[in-house]
């Protein structure tokens, strides 16, 4: 049986309109699940940079690198699963605010670094930007202490390879 993993792709295309919408009508065509998938541009204002991931087994990840190396917009593919990476996400929170909270907020604080960025008297907005993990360790360590739903938006992850070399 095939493992499935997170795998993590940086993709450098050229920037122009419509790339976006190919490189995701891939993902759809094929039925690949797309965990993140975050585009910005690069030092070179004519080239634009992705940074993907999805969790995958080998085949079908190898499948999708081939698939994406083969679209003529695309300029390099870079395969950073197996590199030491750096990831971050940005993730908003909007809660309501009550003081049961603000002493797990204060918990929270020593183990997740985040800010509020705004205030009411009925409720908080935080601004996360950490990993993944991290930023579902703080919804998960919240929840129990907010009576309403919150609100989660998150950016997709960006990603850039380690100095240190393996």
């Amino acid at each position: 049986m095939n493992k499935t993993e997170q795998k993590w792709l940086s993709v450098y295309v050229e920037n122009e309109v419509g790339v976006l919408a190919r490189v995701a009508g891939l993902f759809s065509g094929k039925l690949y699940n797309l965990n993140s998938l975050t585009v910005g541009k690069t030092e070179t204002p004519d080239i634009s940079r992705m940074t993907i991931s999805l969790y995958s087994d080998d085949q079908t990840f190898e499948q999708v690198k081939h698939q994406l190396s083969n679209m003529i917009e695309v300029i390099q593919v870079i395969d950073y699963s197996s590199l030491s990476i750096h990831t971050k996400e940005v993730m908003y929170l909007k809660l309501q605010y009550h003081e049961k909270l603000e002493e797990e907020l204060v918990a929270a604080k020593r183990s997740i670094e985040f800010s509020i960025i705004d205030q009411t008297e009925s409720e908080l907005l935080l601004e996360s930007v950490n990993s993944e993990r991290q930023n579902n360790d703080l919804v998960d360590q919240l929840r129990p202490f907010v009576s309403e739903e919150i609100e989660v938006i998150r950016g997709g992850s960006v990603a850039i390879s380690s100095l240190a070399k393996e």
